[in-house]
């Protein structure tokens, strides 16, 4: 199931302040930015290179109108290296999932905990 935790979502108000804040002030390393429309980007910071872990600046502003509820929870994404295995077995064990979605870019779904706060797990291979 899942064997590491992949990414942190932090909701920022500026994605460029953020991402200037964590590479120049704490030293963390650009470890993937990819823009997701005109005012937008995907943007993963790590402490360094190795590090699997990351943090995704994402857009508060775009989160608020996508999932205002997500906001005040903050979103973490699993990952794993066999999505099919992971859906089914959490599926076995009762867990609120939703579709598996599977798209060019990677393999992903939300399941719910206990309180009914969403996480993602991903597919990293």
């Amino acid at each position: 199931m899942i064997n590491k935790i992949g990414k942190i979502t932090v909701y920022v108000e500026d994605q460029e302040a953020a991402k200037d804040f964590w590479i120049k002030k704490i030293g963390f390393v650009l470890k993937f930015e990819q823009q997701m429309g005109p005012n937008m980007a995907w943007i993963e910071v790590g402490p360094n290179e190795d590090e699997f872990t990351t943090l995704v600046l994402y857009s508060k502003a775009a989160m608020e109108k996508q999932n205002p509820s997500a906001v005040a929870h903050p979103s973490i994404l699993f990952s794993t290296t066999d999505i099919d295995s992971a859906y089914e077995k959490m599926k076995q064990n009762g867990v609120t999932v939703d579709e598996l979605q599977k798209m060019p870019f990677g393999s992903m779904f939300t399941f719910k905990d206990q309180d009914g706060n969403d996480y993602i797990l991903r597919e990293d291979k």
